[in-house]
């Protein structure tokens, strides 16, 4: 089980958990339990997916079962996002085994963090995230889909007199798109609601990115 509070000190919060698939959904509360107590509801969907994603990852390569540990630390403009075990092989962060249609959760992962990395430590290995909270993040949005829809065709391929193709631009936004419904599904978490928030999200964001 969980435990039943999250050790913090200012804003850095340390949650041990046992990596069992049950304590996935546990632990993605938790963590959006300890932004509340910040009073911080920024990039909640991004900590939820960034959680989830790590949590996943230790319970595939290192084994179900093993103990790990969840940090939380908001600096400033960033939150980081931390996930310790004890093994110290190269992480894979995808949730689910690869093939053509939903292997793709490393680069789902990276186009919804700022930066990530692995860290090796005398116990084993922390895998980090860190997510943009600042003004500039309707930038940082329109960045990270940008990245993310190169791995969905050759760019080079989609610029046609200086501009983007539409028709290109619109199929590789369908299936990243599709990608990250499938991903939200493998989380356990509901593709509707994901798509919900997300439209209300950019409809609130939509004067500051203009």
């Amino acid at each position: 089980m969980l435990g039943e509070k999250i050790r913090g000190h200012g804003h850095r919060s340390v949650l041990p958990f046992r990596a069992m698939p049950a304590e996935v959904g546990l632990l993605r509360q938790a963590a959006v339990a300890q932004l509340g107590r910040w009073g911080m509801r920024r990039a909640v969907e991004e900590v939820e997916l960034v959680v989830t994603e790590l949590a996943t990852n230790v319970i595939k390569h290192v084994g179900e079962g093993a103990s790990a540990t969840l940090v939380l630390e908001w600096k400033g403009e960033r939150l980081r996002v931390e996930v310790h075990d004890t093994s110290r092989s190269a992480p894979f962060l995808s949730v689910a085994d690869c093939d053509d249609e939903c292997g793709r959760g490393l680069h789902l992962l990276a186009a919804v963090t700022a930066d990530w990395g692995t860290v090796l430590t005398e116990a084993g290995k922390s895998v980090w995230c860190e997510i943009a909270l600042g003004s500039d993040r309707a930038c940082r949005r329109l960045e990270r889909a940008a990245a993310a829809l190169e791995n969905y065709g050759a760019l080079g391929d989609m610029v046609q007199g200086g501009r983007l193709s539409d028709t290109t631009m619109k199929t590789s936004a369908v299936e990243l798109i599709a990608d990250l419904l499938h991903l939200t599904a493998a989380c356990g978490l509901d593709p509707e609601d994901v798509l919900d928030r997300a439209q209300t999200h950019y409809e609130a964001e939509e004067g500051v990115a203009a």
